[in-house]
């Protein structure tokens, strides 16, 4: 298996250095990973890094804006159908792929592993031991998540998983997989740790809590932080441990007398 990776030109502060395409060979054959924004510069390079192969499918980990929109445009140009777990506003896949379903590209397989909690549609892809990752996991930047519950079971999911190298959506490849992925947990359970104690201390708005657990994180990025903290809400309303039903407002449980 050969893999090499296509930067997409969309740098910013969600994205880091921009959506990392992956193009996996093997043999004759190969599948494009995240063909990322509509960029008719990111299509010619990606045109270019799969002459000579025969590609084989378009496989999309999500259906947000900055790794889905060319995949259809892409596939119907190349011939190829398009994979995922379900349409979006950005994707509508020809192949619907459900949690270990397989596609096969020369003498390798895929398999999709259904990993909600970045997006309820979110799929890692596996090929041996290494792992495309999409934005569950991201190098150098945190992930923003949608439902803290499916994200942390999603990353249990993986350490069931023989992995020894992932390919994230953004940033650099990452060796010691078992490691990260724990890392990953710690770190979202250290996160919910600090959310419940700013709760405890008087915080009482999604935005007070952001003040009290993300006083260093360039302000820019506090609506997405915000995603985050309303998924831990969510949780810990689950769990017993606050008072939340949405939107901002938030309170502690009160002990019953």
């Amino acid at each position: 298996m050969r893999v090499d990776c296509i930067l997409a030109p969309n740098p910013g502060p969600f994205t880091g250095p921009g959506t990392n395409t992956y193009l996996v060979r093997s043999g004759p054959e190969a599948l494009i990973i995240d063909p990322g924004p509509l960029d008719r510069t990111h299509e010619q390079a990606i045109r270019t890094a799969v002459a000579g192969s025969r590609p084989k499918g378009v496989l999309v980990t999500h259906t947000h804006e900055d790794h889905a929109p060319l995949a259809n445009p892409l596939a119907a140009d190349l011939a190829v159908p398009t994979y995922g777990y379900a349409p979006g506003p950005h994707f509508k896949p020809d192949r619907l792929l459900a949690d270990d379903d397989r596609v096969r590209f020369g003498s390798e397989e895929v398999q999709a592993v259904h990993t909600p909690g970045h997006s309820h549609d979110h799929l890692c892809f596996l090929v041996r031991t290494s792992l495309f990752t999409g934005d569950h996991i991201m190098g150098g930047s945190s992930v923003v998540v949608e439902d803290m519950g499916a994200y942390l079971r999603s990353l249990r999911k993986l350490q069931r998983l023989w992995l020894d190298r992932l390919y994230p959506g953004h940033g650099l490849v990452m060796d010691d997989a078992a490691g990260i992925v724990a890392a990953y947990i710690e770190h979202r359970l250290e996160r919910e740790q600090q959310v419940l104690s700013a709760v405890q201390t008087g915080a009482s708005t999604v935005m007070e809590i952001i003040q009290a657990v993300y006083a260093d994180v360039n302000p820019a990025l506090h609506p997405l932080a915000a995603v985050s903290v309303r998924a831990h809400l969510v949780k810990l309303g689950e769990d017993g441990l606050v008072q939340y039903r949405g939107g901002d407002d938030v309170s502690t449980v009160r002990e019953k007398p």
